[in-house]
């Protein structure tokens, strides 16, 4: 019994005067960093080792592929001039959107049980609102559907929209017989049917909270009324052309446009009728008896049928 508690006194003693050892250990106090564009961001990295005194550091990029940042003491790429290092936290001056992504801190101690350790850190640069543009018809008749179009897409996030007419708010409506209907998200103005009253001055503004607001140059948009008489007259003119199309397809196909040469004349011949044309008659005299027989028109069908001498 007493030698039980003795190797047992011994063990706590023991563990005493040896501490346990952590491994490398890295993480970050920030996994998800936004900052505006051009402003500077902090890419926090934190480390603790078992033995290792002297840890290597590295800082990669993974885009498409992954990309060195900082490697064996020094920035790499366009990192390089832009960047510093405090233990193994980067600041990065001056970001831009080519420096959104997601970035790696990795430790190596080789000293250590575990030799290497690593923590994310997703950097968004976030971009204030630009000019958007804006599709505005000039020009639209009474009771057509009409959409008036709003874009920002170099804003980060994505803009929300909202419309204006003569410089007032256009407030949107939900309600079921609203004669049009703004989608902030996409930027379109949607006008169901559209009355002389809509006519105005147009302009759309695009927000994202990261900066001013920008709103795109007015345009006047210009609501007519149908001209009925025109319309009329289009149909009627629309409707003669198909009739007259109609006819002249049905006598052509039935010959009324098939032009002759000439008169033909039937005369009897010995064996049936011959067909002689008017254009091989150039006198009135020349014009065939009905009791006329064409002579046989090759030498060799002629027979003498009588014998003579002189």
């Amino acid at each position: 019994m007493m030698e039980k508690a003795s190797l047992l006194l011994s063990i706590v003693i023991l563990i005493i005067q040896c501490p346990p050892t952590i491994p490398v250990t890295v993480f970050t106090s920030r996994p998800k960093v936004e900052v505006r564009e051009g402003a500077d961001a902090v890419l926090s990295c934190e480390f603790k080792t078992e033995k290792e005194q002297n840890p290597r550091i590295e800082w990669k990029k993974k885009d498409t592929d992954v990309s060195f940042v900082y490697f064996e003491g020094d920035f790499r790429g366009n990192f390089a001039g832009r960047a510093e290092i405090e233990g193994a936290t980067v600041t990065l001056r001056r970001v831009s959107q080519k420096d959104a992504g997601q970035y790696r801190c990795e430790i190596s101690a080789p000293l250590d049980t575990l030799t290497l350790g690593e923590t994310n850190i997703t950097l968004k640069v976030l971009v204030p609102p630009h000019t958007p543009s804006c599709d505005i018809p000039s020009s639209a008749l009474t009771g057509s559907v009409v959409q008036l179009r709003c874009r920002d897409r170099q804003s980060i996030p994505p803009a929300t929209y909202s419309w204006y007419k003569d410089d007032q708010p256009l407030v949107p409506s939900h309600l079921a017989n609203a004669t049009y209907k703004i989608n902030p998200m996409t930027g379109i103005l949607e006008f169901r049917t559209v009355s002389r009253t809509d006519t105005g001055q147009y302009s759309c503004l695009a927000s994202n909270g990261v900066g001013p607001s920008k709103m795109c140059e007015g345009k006047r948009m210009k609501i007519d009324d149908v001209n009925i008489p025109a319309v009329v007259a289009a149909v009627v003119v629309i409707c003669l052309v198909a009739i007259c199309g109609v006819g002249g397809f049905y006598a052509h196909r039935n010959g009324y446009f098939t032009r002759q040469k000439g008169r033909s004349f039937w005369i009897p011949q010995c064996h049936g009728v011959a067909h002689i044309s008017s254009q091989n008659l150039h006198r009135t005299e020349d014009m065939p008896n009905t009791n006329y027989c064409a002579p046989p028109q090759n030498p060799q069908d002629f027979k003498h049928t009588q014998s003579f001498m002189l």
